[in-house]
């Protein structure tokens, strides 16, 4: 055998075959296709069973102008899935207004909400507008309401009920005609009883809950998620990034990701800050050592309760020895339940 034919093995052996790479753009063709059913749900990434119950939730909500919970840790698309409930609602065409209440100093979340006249208080050398009155008509999202203080709840509750209130520093009645969507990733129930929130405004805005899955309960959906971040940066940053490893791919899906999508989302953001090339380069993954340690929400634990029992009944509902006998409730009340939490047969695993 020559030496040439030698090096001609030696690179045949040591070219990769493409059975080791994912193609990220067919990751990309079932979005496309989604939004063209369903444009509204823009940013709405993934078709997991848990994402799907998400968003029947949003199908059904969406067209009332009922208060909506979303609940979930921190990173799971809150914010996404309001947006969402807005834009498939009556008021799409009207104001969609947002507010963060826990990046609001406590003295002056009162003024943002409700405004205040000039003069009102020190530093107030203008009229300002409050974001109830800049939503009139359409959409106002309060995230992190859990962390609104005691003495502004009494009012929150107050312009929900009445849809009026009086901007700071005035004593005329202004009326609004404003839709309360709110997010939190607390568990607001414990903060009931410990008389750190008001039990009535729990039950005004928690008329129809939402509860969002980690990511870590949803890893068919990364795959997707990766694809449609690698061509959102790659665009940026003018790369045409078309592939990861398999092993890559596979790892992202194994790792626990405790800041949810908001992290895989950095995380791939800077791996195509260091790919050269059409293959994606991962840096090493996070350490899954600090996972999140907050408690879960009353509504995931109920979750689980229920589905235990579920479980244990063979999706048995009613009868005697039925899911509802087993947790004490009536047929219809566990029924209720599980529509609310999106549980069926069908969904169960991954849905909330």
């Amino acid at each position: 055998m020559s030496a040439s034919s030698v090096v001609l093995l030696k690179r045949v052996d040591l070219e990769p075959s493409y059975d080791w790479y994912v193609d990220l753009d067919e990751y990309l063709e079932p979005q496309n296709n989604a939004r063209k059913d369903r444009n509204t749900f823009e940013g709405i990434v993934g078709s997991s069973r848990a994402l799907r119950g998400v968003l029947d939730q949003v199908r059904i909500v969406a067209p009332t102008d009922s208060t909506v919970l979303i609940e979930g840790e921190t990173g799971t698309g809150k914010e996404v899935i309001a947006n969402a409930i807005h834009m498939n609602s009556n008021r799409r065409n009207r104001p969609f207004i947002k507010l963060n209440c826990a990046a609001i100093p406590t003295g002056l979340l009162e003024s943002e909400l409700f405004g205040h006249e000039k003069g009102a208080f020190t530093g107030a050398v203008t009229q300002k507008l409050g974001r109830f009155e800049a939503a009139n008509g359409g959409t106002l999202f309060l995230d992190e309401i859990g962390d609104i203080p005691l003495e502004l709840q009494a009012k929150l509750l107050r312009v929900l009920q009445e849809q009026e209130f009086e901007r700071l520093g005035s004593t005329f009645t202004r009326r609004v005609d404003v839709r309360l969507l709110s997010a939190t990733n607390q568990n607001l129930a414990m903060r009931v009883s410990e008389k750190q929130f008001r039990i009535d405004l729990y039950y005004r805005i928690n008329v129809f809950p939402i509860s969002l899955p980690p990511l870590r309960l949803r890893p068919d959906d990364i795959p997707m998620l990766v694809a449609h971040f690698v061509h959102k940066y790659g665009a940026r940053m003018s790369k045409r990034i078309s592939k990861v490893s398999k092993d890559a791919m596979e790892a992202l899906k194994r790792h626990p990701w405790p800041g949810n999508v908001r992290e895989l989302q950095n995380y791939i953001e800077r791996a195509v800050i260091m790919t050269e090339g059409n293959t994606l380069r991962i840096p090493a993954l996070p350490s899954p050592l600090p996972v999140q340690t907050e408690s879960m929400t009353l509504a995931d634990a109920e979750r689980e309760h229920i589905l235990h029992a579920l479980e244990e009944s063979h999706w048995v509902v009613g009868g005697k020895a039925g899911a509802a006998a087993r947790l004490g409730l009536k047929r219809t009340t566990l029924v209720d339940k599980m529509r609310k939490r999106g549980l069926s047969r069908e969904t169960a695993y991954g849905a909330i």
